[in-house]
Parts: structure tokens; sequence; C-alpha cells
């Protein structure tokens, strides 16, 4: 059985900057950036742009 052609890698081989993070991500970035308090819920994180 062959490959959908939306799971093979792309030709130029270099990697995509992913827009979406995952939670432990964003809160590592509230952290930095100094929006985050220890003991805050990690349900319904405020959306947070990837650092660039």
């Amino acid at each position: 059985m062959s490959q959908h052609n939306s799971f093979k890698s792309s030709e130029g081989g270099g990697k995509k900057n992913r827009t979406v993070l995952k939670r432990f991500e964003r809160v590592d970035l509230l952290r930095k950036r100094g929006e985050w308090a220890d003991g805050q819920r990690v349900v319904g994180l405020k959306k947070t742009k990837p650092e660039e």
C-alpha cells in the first residue's frame, strides 16, 4: 500500500516553522514574558504567538 502525498516529506528539506504551540511550550513562553504565575491553571491558556 502506498503512502498518501500529505504524509511524505517535502522536497525542500527545510523544516517549516510551526504556528501552533503545545501546552508546555505556551507555559514556557508565558513564563519568559512574565505573564505566568506558579500555581496557575494550565487549562484555558491565553493565545500566544511563537517567538520568531
